[in-house]
């Protein structure tokens, strides 16, 4: 066997095996009930919950507690799952920016106690699509005139 196709070969092991380690700790999406499950069984994987904030009439936020004077990096929140459970998320960071403005919102974590331990928060934030067409401001409506 030539020496270019034992490297080739070892490269592609190497390959593999970092393909295997990193899919073992990818995250599953799931609700607060089956990662509350998963809690009580000892089960601390990481686990994505997919979810809406609960609204008033006006379309604020309700239920959201952040005071950046008392502590930045304490954001807490209701989220509502796909199942309609409502449960207590905490985040050790500060309130992410545009936060407000998200229809949709994904927390990424584990239950510990009576609330969800976040560590890390994406958002879905409104879309600047809206009826097939693209928003545009006047300024780029007239540079794509030219």
């Amino acid at each position: 066997m030539k020496l270019t196709h034992i490297l080739g070969i070892i490269v592609i092991a190497i390959a593999i095996g970092i393909i295997v380690s990193t899919a073992g700790d990818a995250s599953v999406y799931t609700t607060f009930t089956k990662a509350e499950a998963m809690a009580k069984e000892g089960n601390g994987d990481m686990v994505h919950v997919v979810g809406k904030l609960p609204k008033d009439g006006s379309g604020r936020i309700t239920d959201m507690l952040y005071n950046p004077q008392i502590d930045p990096n304490h954001f807490e929140f209701t989220l509502v799952d796909n199942e309609n459970n409502a449960r207590r998320v905490v985040y050790n960071s500060p309130k992410p920016q545009d936060f407000d403005r998200s229809e949709q919102i994904v927390v990424i974590g584990a239950v510990e106690g009576n609330h969800f331990q976040c560590n890390k928060i994406l958002l879905k934030c409104p879309s600047k699509y809206q009826d097939g067409k693209l928003e545009t401001t006047e300024h780029e409506a007239k540079t794509a005139k030219l």
